[in-house]
């Protein structure tokens, strides 16, 4: 009974979205099949139009099933070695997300600490921190990409750095709310205990950040997915998931866009889960599991 109550609901949103997602299709597909029509100079009715809508070869909005057909054929009757399998492309943008996701958890963590123990850096390094933010992603990667060409740096390092600027600013921002969890009243124990800076800040401030760190991480992890997407767009690569969304565009072959997307969407699921899993152990070998 637990189980159906659970399922359910799920279930119910999901068949939602399948029968919109069709509606979708027919509804855009079908001016095309119109017009193939007006050009053989014969009449379709619904049921042509909708047979036509459900398998053109490239249409404006892939159904579902198309989509699911590419996916499969692609990540599960693909050798993962071949440029045409999403694994091998999933893999080269992992490796550009799991860079920058290091690079910008560990900037943002160092960021936060700072922020919290030193007042002149809260009140000047943090707003253009949230500054840096407000700057389209769009429009640093190009620079970034190009100024590093320029010093010879290609590859891996100039798609981590984009990920690494999505990602620190959601961990400097959960960090800096975990640091400054602990109420005044904590804090004067550990001051009347004669406790130095960094006894508290081990003892005290770190044990009480990590449910914001984890909670934030999550956030950055798919941060940093998106990052390394976008870093593969002004680079002109022929690998990774960005390379495959753009080799799509340029071809105007919507299916293979449409299973790059459900790639990357299951690529971040998966890593927001092992974020999970980590936060699970870490919070119940220190005794504060939910």
């Amino acid at each position: 009974m637990r189980f159906k109550r659970a399922v359910l609901p799920i279930l119910t949103v999901l068949a939602a979205i399948l029968a919109l997602w069709y509606a979708g299709a027919v509804w855009m597909n079908a001016q095309w099949s119109r017009d193939q029509a007006a050009r053989a100079g014969v009449e379709i009715g619904f049921t042509e139009i909708l047979r036509d809508t459900m398998s053109q070869e490239r249409p404006v909005l892939p159904a579902p099933h198309q989509v699911a057909a590419e996916f499969g054929k692609t990540v599960f009757g693909t050798k993962v070695t071949s440029k045409r399998s999403l694994v091998w492309h999933g893999w080269v943008t992992l490796s550009a997300t799991a860079v920058g996701f290091a690079l910008g958890s560990a900037a943002g963590i160092l960021l936060a600490i700072g922020i919290v123990h030193s007042r002149a850096m809260d009140l000047s390094v943090m707003p253009w921190a949230i500054a840096s933010q407000t700057i389209p992603i769009l429009a640093i990667a190009p620079m970034v990409i190009v100024v590093l060409s320029s010093m010879g740096v290609t590859g891996l390092l100039p798609k981590a750095i984009i990920s690494a600027w999505l990602s620190f600013f959601p961990v400097a921002v959960g960090m800096v709310k975990g640091l400054r969890a602990p109420d005044a009243m904590q804090l004067d124990q550990l001051r009347t205990w004669g406790a130095s800076r960094a006894q508290t800040f081990w003892k005290l401030r770190l044990p009480a950040s990590m449910p914001y760190l984890f909670a934030s991480l999550k956030v950055s992890v798919a941060a940093s997915l998106v990052g390394a997407i976008v870093g593969e767009l002004p680079a002109g690569a022929t690998a990774g998931l960005g390379a495959r969304l753009l080799s799509g565009s340029y071809y105007g072959q919507t299916v293979m866009i449409w299973a790059a997307l459900f790639a990357a969407a299951v690529l971040a699921a998966a890593l927001v889960g092992l974020i999970a899993a980590i936060e699970r152990v870490v919070l119940r070998r220190m005794g504060m599991a939910r």
